[in-house]
């Protein structure tokens, strides 16, 4: 949004309170208000009293209904009431999201690979939940990208939005940096694949700090950067610790003609969490509604299976890279009862030739969970026991590593691409005990201290360690030392939370977490 001009006056809203202006746009400005009942703040979207013409209001009403039909999903704005004003004015009034958005962030900080994993992963669930819904949003930008008060991406304006049955024809308002080639034309035309282009272009944005086809110092016009766009090839982000592969997941995903691009946003977020898993870091999941049609009982998909039903869902679940992984039996060989660590059942063996790279733990059916593990997630609040499996899975997804029968602690770790469907599995037999005495101290300059202890240390253990949200998984890293320091910009509320799990040389890691806070 822009400066240029002064903000339109705020309407009055009974059971609102005017705060302060948040954005200008070409169409509608965008203020602060206090709701009354119940109590929060939110966002509210009011169209210019100048902008009134019948195609616009089309639109607005358009915008409303689309992002209220997608409003549950985590990584999408909540849309809570639409009307229109004394003063003729349609409003939206929407969730409030207070930190800053991604276009303020890109150009002005160095966001990691880690972060930009995670955003576009969590976007590219956002996108595909509104392509199963049959909407394309044709207009995925940083600028579109809040961030919520958990931190957490969320996709709005879908302004011009349309039905995937009608395509891409009429394009108003399109952001030329962000574009496809095929929406840029005389006769545009588009699909969700268009919607891939637009999300990998915004994650380039995070990663190089200016748009994909940008020459920083030259010449940016806009007849240049279509030129561009239709014509040159992706250039390189700039960054050394952007891995070769993410440069190569986004010079498919922005492929000029769209045959060659990823056919599904799930598919782009499949490779996103496949580069999170070469680079060792937690797998971001990806949070998809059940798909239409999709059979429950149906095989899991191979490797290299690049379609939109590759990913097997049930309510809200963890979608696992697209690397298979092992069976799982109901019980393990030689075991009368399968040992469990929160719904995992083994590791399934390293094969005799591998490659360096993760080990992914086969989480268990939903129907084997606890009951409130199949509920469906509203907004942002994850349940309980949802939770735990995700961190869970986020910490196997750092810890776990090949046991081999017999092996040793040397042993290089292996890809899950390595596993066969005829792997015997190797049941986990000794668990590994939670840390003890866990305890906070917060410290003069406004961090927090936090030291446990061992029960039975080993030679080579570590820890791996994350804080605790209010909802989300935690960022969970792995230390050698049996204390943690969380920074005071990262410790301000008055609470805070870590959770901590020992990981053995072998790369085992304990079966419950401990859990502490400050007092």
């Amino acid at each position: 949004m822009t400066a240029r001009r002064e903000a339109s006056t705020p309407p009055r809203l009974p059971g609102y309170e005017y705060l302060r202006v948040l954005g200008l746009g070409g169409f509608a400005d965008v203020f602060l208000y206090q709701q009354e009942l119940p109590r929060r703040e939110v966002a509210v979207k009011v169209l210019l009293a100048g902008s009134l013409d019948d195609e616009v209001r089309r639109r607005f009403q358009q915008e409303a209904n689309l992002m209220a039909q997608l409003s549950h999903h985590p990584s999408i704005v909540t849309i809570y009431h639409a009307a229109i004003a004394a003063d003729g004015r349609p409003f939206l009034v929407m969730e409030y999201c207070s930190r800053p958005g991604l276009a303020e962030r890109y150009r002005t900080e160095r966001i990691s690979v880690a972060e930009a994993l995670r955003i576009g992963i969590r976007l590219a669930s956002a996108v595909e939940t509104a392509h199963r819904a049959g909407i394309l949003h044709r207009d995925i930008k940083p600028a579109n990208v809040l961030t919520t008060d958990f931190g957490w991406p969320a996709l709005t304006d879908f302004g011009i939005a349309a039905t995937t049955g009608h395509g891409a024809g009429a394009t108003v308002g399109m952001s030329i940096p962000w574009s496809p080639p095929e929406l840029l034309g005389e006769h545009p035309t588009g699909d969700e694949r268009s919607d891939v282009y637009s999300l990998a272009a915004t994650i380039y944005s995070l990663l190089a700090g200016r748009t994909p086809f940008e020459i920083a110092g030259g010449q940016n016009t806009a007849q240049q950067l279509v030129a561009r766009i239709e014509r040159a090839p992706l250039p390189p982000t700039g960054r050394e610790d952007v891995p070769p592969s993410l440069q190569e997941l986004l010079e498919r995903a922005m492929a000029k003609h769209p045959t060659r691009r990823f056919a599904s946003a799930a598919a782009v977020a499949r490779a996103l969490q496949q580069v999170e898993a070469d680079l060792r870091l937690p797998i971001t999941p990806l949070d998809l509604m059940d798909a239409p049609g999709a059979d429950p009982d149906a095989p899991a998909p191979s490797a290299d299976e690049d379609r939109e039903d590759a990913t097997r869902l049930r309510s809200i679940v963890t979608v696992a890279p697209t690397a298979p992984v092992a069976p799982v039996p109901e019980t393990p060989p030689g075991a009368d009862e399968p040992t469990r660590l929160r719904g995992v059942t083994y590791v399934a063996p390293e094969p005799a030739s591998a490659r360096p790279g993760p080990v992914f733990i086969a989480p268990a059916e939903v129907e084997d969970a606890e009951p409130e593990t199949a509920q469906r997630g509203r907004s942002r609040m994850v349940a309980g026991v949802v939770s735990g499996l995700v961190v869970l899975a986020a910490v196997v997804a750092i810890g776990a590593a090949a046991m081999r029968e017999g092996g040793s602690a040397d042993d290089d770790p292996t890809a899950t691409s390595d596993f066969t469907q005829d792997a015997q599995p190797t049941t986990i037999v000794d668990p590994v005990p939670s840390p003890s005495g866990l305890q906070g101290t917060r410290q003069a300059d406004g961090s927090v201290l936090f030291t446990w202890d061992n029960p039975e240390p080993q030679e080579g253990d570590l820890y791996v360690w994350g804080v605790l949200q209010a909802t989300g998984e935690p960022v969970l890293a792995l230390i050698d030392t049996p204390s943690v320091t969380v920074p005071a910009d990262q410790a301000t509320t008055p609470q805070v939370c870590i959770e901590v799990a020992i990981v053995r040389v072998d790369r085992r890691v304990s079966a419950e977490p401990a859990q502490g806070c400050t007092p």
